[in-house]
């Protein structure tokens, strides 16, 4: 049978078993809710999408996305709700060394866990460092503010700044909220 749409996305090949699940779970489960055929080559690390349904194509490949720089996939399948959306930042773009990553993903994750901790509290978002890339899963609204946060600590601002500044932000929109 051929489908009207198609995508193939390189996924890192130590996140494949993951995309699949225990007895091919996680895969069934993502072409049932997006009416998507998801095909897995382990050997070449690339993820083949076809489907006849655009949005359930593009749904899928976000999920799978999601999963591969890190994401569980019950969080990833987050995307699957209307207004949520996944963003990815290049700690690369940050870094002048190789050195350099590994400081700026320090940076982000903070000591025992704590800046991402602090990001994920006050955006209600999800944060995942793995690689060279920080990956966030939010509702639209605060997937701006949990990425203008990873990329001011990325960038050097002082955690204690960028926390005040989250704070601040959260206020005003609980604010704009109840005043609507």
């Amino acid at each position: 049978m051929a489908f009207e749409f198609s995508y193939e996305l390189r996924v890192p090949k130590d996140r494949i078993a993951v995309i699949i699940g225990a007895n091919g779970e996680v895969k069934k489960q993502l072409e049932r809710a997006t009416n998507t055929s998801l095909l897995m080559d382990s050997q070449e690390g690339v993820a083949r999408f076809e489907s006849d349904d655009a949005l359930g194509l593009f749904a899928c490949r976000e999920i799978v996305r999601a999963i591969g720089r890190g994401f569980n996939p019950e969080i990833a399948q987050l995307l699957l709700k209307q207004d949520y959306g996944f963003e990815l930042v290049s700690v690369d773009e940050y870094a002048k060394s190789a050195d350099d990553v590994l400081r700026l993903r320090g940076r982000v994750i903070g000591e025992g866990g704590k800046a991402r901790r602090v990001i994920e509290e006050l955006t209600g978002c999800n944060v995942c460092v793995y690689g060279k890339t920080v990956g966030i899963i939010g509702e639209f609204e605060a997937l701006v503010g949990a990425r203008r946060a990873v990329e001011s600590l990325l960038a050097g601002s002082p955690h204690a700044s960028v926390y005040h500044w989250l704070e601040r932000r959260r206020r005003e929109l609980k604010r704009r909220e109840l005043m609507s």
